[in-house]
């Protein structure tokens, strides 16, 4: 099953996949209500002045330890999800987004893929054999989040990387290029890696 999770971040004016089971959370209704079908809408409900249809099953209160985002997360990862999308994952607010990017990190850790997109962007984490498949002539970043990495090697990309740690502090792994569609990183250790969707910049 896929997951696709919508947050009360910029709204998405694209389209939105329509093929997985949708959790939209708390104020992101207002923008997503007549994109796309809603099979949960999960929050405290604090950003939103409406009824969102369907009908939330638990309202949970504005004070608490999660945000709405990860609520949903742990619930797709709890109904045995195989992917997850996010959309309004980024903009408005910088400490949702970083706060967006652990839960990315979260749902690594539990063994789901997931990715967050926005117009302009895709980001996702990966680790060990990194596919980065569908790309050629964008611009992608490899940088690390948690911890150092390293990476072995890799294919695919104008600036190969070989033999060369991913260090905080540093601007390494910035602005790269996929040349071909089928690209990938041999990674030791997390990255997390940025699509830039528009192409070069």
């Amino acid at each position: 099953m896929k997951a696709v999770i919508l947050l009360n971040g910029e709204p998405y004016t694209g389209s939105l996949e329509q093929d997985g089971y949708v959790y939209c959370c708390d104020g992101a209704y207002a923008w997503a209500k007549d994109k796309i079908k809603i099979d949960e809408n999960v929050g405290d409900f604090d950003s939103l002045r409406e009824t969102p249809v369907p009908p939330p099953a638990i309202v949970y209160p504005a004070e608490k330890n999660f945000t709405d985002g990860e609520i949903a997360v742990r619930r797709a990862i709890r109904a045995d999800a195989d992917q997850i999308v996010i959309y309004g994952a980024f903009g408005l607010r910088y400490d949702h987004f970083l706060g967006n990017l652990h839960l990315l990190y979260l749902a690594y850790q539990n063994g789901v893929p997931a990715r967050m997109i926005s117009e302009r962007e895709e980001i996702f984490w990966g680790a060990g054999l990194v596919e980065l498949n569908g790309y050629a002539g964008k611009t992608l970043s490899i940088v690390p989040f948690g911890a150092n990495a390293h990476i072995m090697e890799s294919s695919g990309l104008k600036y190969p990387l070989h033999e060369l740690d991913l260090v905080y502090g540093s601007t390494r792994g910035i602005s790269n290029i996929a040349e071909r569609d089928e690209a990938h990183v041999f990674a030791q250790g997390c990255v997390l890696v940025i699509i830039n969707r528009g192409g070069e910049h």
